[in-house]
């Protein structure tokens, strides 16, 4: 039997760069197969020309044995090719119903396709209620609009890109059930994913590229994590030192009953939110993206000061009304999760974009006055120690690729050596090396006294990297837990809240907005 998809030589050139070079696979019908590499690999311009957002110069694409040209992502689908980015397109103030609507090249009638949905919904045992509108559902319910809307189409092949970087293990399990019976049926899948334990559970073989080109095959059940890292860096990867032994001290941050209103229309409100963290000790923060992460990062770096209440004391000095210049002079450094045009400006050099926040506690400026020579020699040293792969201090922010830019920003913050580091989605989108990279360097300045705090929805992240961590649910933290001996499921409950209970047995909700006041009630049961 002819595979489902068989590339052939694909090439594509950008100015200055070769995104795949001469590109060249399989994928049978029915099988789950995954494409490794790592950021800048070509990975993303690859599944881009197989869903006709962007041609190929030269090779060719043959599809159930037939050779074909992908123009657009609306002939990939009339061929049966269904994607499912990593970033949704979702309009939160309209229901689940509209938001399919939309998506689909020439929807039914309203009843029609409500009846078409709710019969996709209970084939694959999907939880989700047509007239619900968006902003009130998790992420991972909102990750099952994109598969319904995919699945409609009746798909050959599936294109799932990153599709379980913000869903709790509960929504990672049920999404592998479906995927299964998917292959199961007949349609073939293309997983992409940096998380290699999930590609070793699910995909039956794998690509691997790097610079563009296809480097190695394997099946990942005979591969370990590691080794499937390795042949992605071309390289071995260091194990991360051991943190075990390393002394903790007395509490120097501490926030107590800290509350603050959400950015309207769809904000999520801080209520009473306490933790401390040690000296010497890695706390992290888990949670399902738009829970108050974001709010969190915002309030205790200073952006955000509106109608904030609570304390947040480091070494016994009060910061809450502080501004956050202040705050950095004090000893606290932080790293939002948007890297580019927030934590760095893309069009400034990477010595002005050190400039930004380093300026206080090296020295960069006086008397409002920049010193030049100064600032390009710290940016120089960011670049040398945490291995950027730059022109030098010149170079503009927006020319470095994603995992390089959050590799300066992470060591511009950490080599001013802070007595805290808070910091949003570390590793988000960066390839294995620079991850490593990016965790032994936080791991070596809780070494030194330090007090990080890591929030993250990447959940074996956090249990590699902290002593400690909390549950962020609806503005609400849980009650720190040891990593030592967690319940992973007991975790996934309280990063899913309400939504978590729904996957446990209580019943689904009946479309009014909210689940049922009982699922409230979950936690304390646990």
């Amino acid at each position: 039997m002819a595979p489902r998809l068989e590339l052939k030589g694909i090439s594509k050139r950008f100015p200055g760069v070769v995104a795949n070079d001469h590109v060249s696979f399989a994928v049978p019908a029915g099988a789950i197969h995954a494409l490794l590499g790592e950021n800048g690999a070509g990975k993303s311009t690859l599944v881009k020309i197989i869903y006709g957002v962007q041609g190929a110069d030269e090779g060719e694409i043959v599809f159930d044995g037939q050779p074909v040209r992908i123009g657009s992502p609306r002939e990939a689908r009339a061929l049966g090719i269904g994607m499912v980015f990593q970033h949704f397109s979702l309009f939160e103030a309209m229901t689940v119903l509209e938001n399919i609507a939309l998506g689909m090249d020439e929807p039914p009638p309203r009843r029609e396709l409500e009846a078409r949905v709710r019969q996709v919904l209970d084939t694959y045992g999907l939880s989700l209620d047509p007239y619900r509108h968006v902003h009130t559902l998790s992420v991972g319910e909102r990750q099952r609009i994109e598969i319904v809307r995919a699945l409609l189409q009746q798909p050959k092949l599936l294109i799932m890109d990153e599709p379980t970087s913000v869903l709790t293990p509960q929504e990672v399990e049920q999404l592998f059930t479906t995927l299964r019976r998917l292959a199961a049926e007949g349609c073939s899948i293309l997983y992409i994913s940096h998380k290699l334990h999930e590609i070793k559970a699910l995909c039956q073989s794998a690509t691997i590229m790097r610079g563009g080109k296809v480097v190695a095959t394997c099946d990942p059940r005979e591969e370990s994590a590691q080794s499937m890292a390795e042949l992605m860096i071309g390289g071995s990867l260091k194990a991360l030192s051991d943190k075990s032994g390393a002394a903790k001290g007395e509490a120097r941050f501490v926030v107590a009953s800290l509350s603050a209103p959400g950015e309207p229309p769809f904000g999520t409100s801080l209520k009473d939110v306490s933790f401390a963290v040690r000296s010497g000790e890695i706390f992290g923060i888990a949670g399902v993206a738009g829970n108050g992460q974001n709010e969190l990062l915002a309030v205790v770096s200073g952006e955000n000061q509106r109608g904030v209440s609570g304390s947040i004391r480091l070494d016994g000095t009060e910061l809450a009304r502080l501004s956050v210049g202040a705050r950095r002079r004090a000893g606290l450094a932080s790293s939002p999760e948007e890297r580019n045009g927030h934590a760095a400006v893309p069009a400034m050099t990477l010595t002005e974009n050190a400039i930004l926040s380093a300026r206080s506690r090296m020295g960069l400026a006086s008397g409002g006055v920049i010193r030049a020579k100064a600032a390009r020699d710290y940016a120089a040293k960011v670049i040398e120690a945490f291995s950027v792969k730059a022109t030098g201090p010149g170079a503009a922010a927006g020319s470095l690729s994603g995992g390089n830019l959050q590799k300066f920003v992470m060591g511009r913050e950490i080599m001013q050596n802070p007595a805290v580091l808070v910091v949003s989605q570390p590793t988000w989108g960066v390839d294995a090396g620079a991850a490593s990279f990016i965790r032994q360097a936080m791991i070596d300045l809780a070494a030194k006294g330090a007090c990080v705090v890591v929030v993250s929805q990447d959940l074996d992240e956090l249990l590699e990297l902290c002593d400690r961590l909390a549950v962020i649910n609806e503005g609400q933290l849980s009650e720190p837990m040891a990593v030592k001996g967690i319940s992973i499921e007991r975790v996934g409950l309280l990063m899913g809240g309400i939504h978590g209970a729904g996957q446990v047995g209580a019943k689904a909700d009946t479309g009014t907005g909210r689940a049922p006041a009982e699922k409230k009630h979950l936690e304390p049961a646990l």
